[in-house]
């Protein structure tokens, strides 16, 4: 009983602290997000059905249609188990320009997965800020040259803007 309670004081106090830390404010990012943000709210972002194949990654930023969960086939699980009610989708990319450090930012709160060579990639940094219009959350993959998913879920709108920019590190 001890520990039942132990350790359900622990997962509330770090869920409470977690909470607390989320920052606010497009100054909060932990790196520029000038040129991410520009392209999740430029006009011309090019618009996808989730599933769809992309035979190069485009020069603006893309609006991801999502689906339900059950509905989207993502390729792989993601590694977070999406709630009811969320919205999930993905797109595929036959290469990626050369391999390198990319940021891959998206315009509002989700689960991001990107998979290659048929397994998740580590993001080798993440950023996120809440109150910041245009953009939530801005992660960094290294990315080989060859063809990877972009996969998200959990999403509380139907839609959502994805910019994939390389790295200028």
């Amino acid at each position: 009983m001890r520990k039942s309670f132990l350790a359900a004081s622990l997962l509330l106090v770090a869920t409470s602290a977690f909470a607390a830390e989320e920052p606010s404010g497009c100054d909060k990012f932990k790196w520029p997000i000038d040129r991410a943000r520009a392209a999740l709210t430029a006009p011309d972002r090019t618009k996808l059905e989730s599933g769809s194949v992309q035979t190069a990654l485009p020069p603006n930023a893309i609006t991801l249609a999502l689906v339900a969960p059950a509905d989207a086939k993502l390729p792989m699980p993601p590694e977070r188990a999406p709630r009811d009610g969320t919205f999930a989708g993905f797109t595929s990319f036959k290469t990626a320009p050369k391999a390198g450090l990319y940021t891959i930012s998206l315009s509002s709160g989700a689960w991001l997965d990107v998979v290659q060579d048929g397994h998740f990639l580590k993001p080798k940094a993440f950023s996120g800020a809440t109150d910041c219009d245009g953009i939530r959350k801005t992660v960094k993959f290294e990315l080989a040259a060859s063809p990877f998913v972009v996969q998200v879920s959990g999403a509380r709108n139907n839609s959502l803007s994805i910019a994939i920019q390389p790295t200028d590190e």
